[in-house]
């Protein structure tokens, strides 16, 4: 099998990804992974490989991480998000990354056949209630306010979840 290559890269303390990422709608409820090492949920998605287009990444990803597939409705947002974390493989880093989410169709079911790994242990899924999404640790953070809005065309939203003292 040929080696996949990520699109993005890492010199001296920054860190870069072109990410593609999924928002799943089930009734009242979004589809967000979580895993024993981080203490977030997280959107489900992921680096898009070289020669890959955002479209094929998502649906690959979602697949991946759920066990089912999904149909894109359309692409959403484009997403430039920067952070810094203070644990696991990123710790120290100054993080940059676009992201592409698609809006998936639903399929009227919250039945997934997940078994999904991530940073060497298993990855769960939880359809979290859309309106709880403040009571949650989540990211991005602006799902809540975009599925509780209306949209036309794609967004473009930027998001700077950096922390003083992480750089």
């Amino acid at each position: 099998m040929e080696k996949e290559y990520n699109c993005g890269f890492t010199e001296d303390n920054k860190w870069f990804r072109y990410r593609a990422a999924a928002i799943i709608v089930e009734g009242d409820s979004v589809l967000f992974a979580g895993n024993s090492i981080d203490d977030y949920y997280y959107s489900i998605g992921g680096a898009v490989h070289m020669g890959e287009t955002a479209e094929d990444a998502v649906r690959r990803e979602v697949f991946e991480e759920t066990g089912v597939h999904y149909e894109i409705d359309h692409l959403a947002v484009i997403h430039e998000n920067f952070f810094n974390e203070n644990k696991g493989g990123l710790k120290g880093l100054d993080c940059h990354e676009i992201a592409f989410y698609f809006l998936m169709k639903p399929r009227g079911s919250r039945e997934l056949n997940s078994h999904s790994m991530t940073q060497g242990v298993e990855e769960k899924m939880h359809w979290l209630k859309i309106a709880d999404l403040d009571k949650y640790r989540s990211f991005p953070t602006f799902m809540k306010d975009y599925l509780q809005s209306e949209h036309s065309g794609v967004e473009h939203i930027v998001s700077d979840e950096r922390v003083e003292g992480n750089q």
